[in-house]
């Protein structure tokens, strides 16, 4: 396969049968929505949501259409802990119980420091980590009474790398893979795992909406496959934290990156 080249699309092989997933921003193209289709194709069964109603709708067509199966889903908006708590009682309705929680929601943004403003910082701090401290507590009071399940956070590279312009999100994710290492510990002995994934580059059509062409080709010219990411690229991490083959994993933050430096 030569460089810049996609991989084939892998098949499934059962490695989440029988298993309940609650993944939040799953609607659009990005990586929720890849992991929600990835999932089902592993056996899962998913349950979907997203601040954004119209588009969630139309991700659950179109995964209804893939799957053939029923997916419930629910608008949440996980900076409001009253629809954190909406979200995971209908899942318990929908599904009885949740094994797999996936956080994926997150916000981002290009401004550098000086320029910033205290609610560009503290909107960014309230979905990205907030957010996802509301979803990890509330899945570990589900999850701990029950002595079972996995939990997958949704970290960056920037929260290990700097990048001008970026320092609300480096911060915040920053704090994400901070937040899942202190979770890992206090739930691990409830047989409770929590880990998170660090993907690099991953370009889709909504960032593309909210990125110069130019900036993003830059982005692109540092990683050394000669391509970002796929989605499902990411996803197949994602599943592989939640199988059985990562039993012994907890606290960890997997890199899904090919960057040159």
């Amino acid at each position: 396969m030569s460089a810049g080249a996609i991989p084939p699309y892998p098949p499934g092989h059962h490695l989440l049968d029988g298993k309940n997933v609650l993944i939040t921003a799953a609607a659009g193209t990005g990586i929720g929505f890849a992991t929600a289709q990835r999932y089902s194709e592993e056996g899962a069964r998913v349950m979907l949501s997203d601040r954004h109603e119209a588009r969630l709708a139309e991700c659950v067509v179109s995964l209804e259409e893939t799957t053939g199966s029923r997916v419930p889903s629910i608008v949440c908006d996980v900076t409001d802990e009253s629809q954190v708590q909406a979200m995971f009682e209908h899942a318990l309705s929908e599904m009885g119980h949740v094994d797999v929680l996936v956080n994926n929601a997150g916000l981002g943004g290009t401004t550098n420091l000086v320029d910033m403003t205290d609610d560009q910082w503290d909107t960014v701090l309230d979905v990205t980590l907030t957010g996802t401290f509301r979803c990890v507590r509330a899945g570990l009071r589900h999850m701990i009474p029950r002595r079972r399940g996995s939990i997958i956070n949704l970290g960056s590279a920037l929260g290990w790398r700097a990048q001008a312009g970026q320092s609300h999100y480096a911060a915040a994710k920053a704090g994400v893979l901070a937040l899942t290492r202190s979770a890992a510990l206090e739930a691990a002995q409830a047989d409770v795992r929590v880990n998170a994934v660090v993907p690099s580059l991953v370009l889709h059509a909504n960032l593309a909406k909210v990125s110069s062409e130019k900036f993003l080709q830059s982005l692109v010219e540092k990683e050394a496959m000669g391509r970002s990411a796929e989605p499902w690229e990411v996803s197949n991490v994602i599943i592989f934290l939640a199988s059985d083959l990562a039993r012994y994993m907890t606290g960890e933050a997997i890199s899904v990156s090919d960057q040159k430096a």
